[in-house]
């Protein structure tokens, strides 16, 4: 549910959905692929709190 409002509001995860899309890669496929940098960007965060995301 998260990469599906992250991919409607999100700037950089809805540029990077089209990309795939246009690649034709499946919607199941295009959204477990924002969930994974989600979820990476997510780890990231927790291990430096001063990381600033532009």
């Amino acid at each position: 549910m998260a990469s599906l409002s992250s991919v409607r509001k999100n700037g950089i995860f809805k540029d990077f959905y089209t990309r795939l899309r246009a690649k034709n890669k499946p919607a199941k496929v295009a959204l477990t692929a924002v969930a994974r940098k989600l979820v990476i960007l997510i780890n990231h965060l927790l291990k430096n709190p001063s990381f600033q995301i532009a």
